[in-house]
């Protein structure tokens, strides 16, 4: 079944109720406090344009505050990056839920995660939710209270991280820029890890482009039966060959 013209016009309405900010990390059976760890923004708006250095942690539109802080993350355990619409929201309001996309994570190993600028080379994909069955990623994370699960690979070398939750909008990706990127970084040290495995990596920007057929993308002519192209790589896998 495919999208309503009531959808359509929805999406068009651009409302700032819709935007949304990874504000908070729940690892270890601990969630931290809002903004600890995490560069968040004080506004929840989106980054349209792939091209720009905004697209790894935010900034831009959307200046954000350092943190000093870093959380430790047992390599092989899943973290929870926790989304709402403002730094005050509650688990009922996370993001409109006509904004339907994908949901990714990556890691970017770093020698001082507190300091480090995060665009540039060395991200690595380790999680994306994209299509299935009529149903997004996003909306799985809406329906979950914000809650996005992310496992951390098990054969990754122990150190400091930048973990980059994302959540893209495709209500009007229709157009050019027309795609809403929603991302922030947590300052992760990771422990415990294998490091039988080297990522291949890739830079930020550039990892996506403009016209990628996942970013690029008119979501209203879809089917249930639709296949679509996450964008990014392919996530990293300890088991890979």
């Amino acid at each position: 079944m495919k999208y309503s013209t009531l959808a359509v016009g929805l999406a068009g309405a651009g409302l700032t109720s819709a935007h949304t900010i990874f504000l908070q990390l729940e690892a270890d059976g601990t969630a931290n406090p809002v903004s600890y760890a995490i560069r968040t923004p004080s506004y929840d708006g989106p980054i349209s344009d792939v091209t720009t250095n905004d697209v790894a942690c935010n900034g831009g539109p959307n200046p954000t505050t350092p943190s000093d802080k870093i959380i430790d993350v047992k390599a092989g355990s899943t973290v929870t990056a926790v989304w709402r619409h403002t730094l005050t929201s509650g688990p009922n309001d996370v993001m409109e839920s006509s904004h339907l996309g994908p949901t990714l994570a990556y890691l970017k190993k770093v020698d001082d995660a507190t300091s480090d600028k995060g665009y540039g080379d060395g991200w690595f994909k380790i999680q994306h939710d994209g299509y299935s069955d009529g149903v997004w990623g996003t909306s799985k994370v809406i329906d979950d209270a914000g809650k996005q699960p992310i496992e951390i690979p098990d054969c990754l070398e122990d150190g400091q991280y930048l973990l980059r939750a994302e959540m893209i909008a495709l209500h009007a990706a229709g157009s050019s820029m027309g795609a809403q990127l929603y991302m922030e970084c947590a300052q992760i040290n990771i422990t415990g890890g294998k490091a039988t495995k080297t990522p291949t990596t890739y830079s930020l920007p550039g990892i996506y482009k403009q016209d990628d057929p996942g970013i690029l993308i008119n979501i209203y002519s879809m089917s249930e039966n639709s296949k679509y192209v996450i964008p990014g790589p392919d996530p990293f896998s300890c088991s890979a060959s």
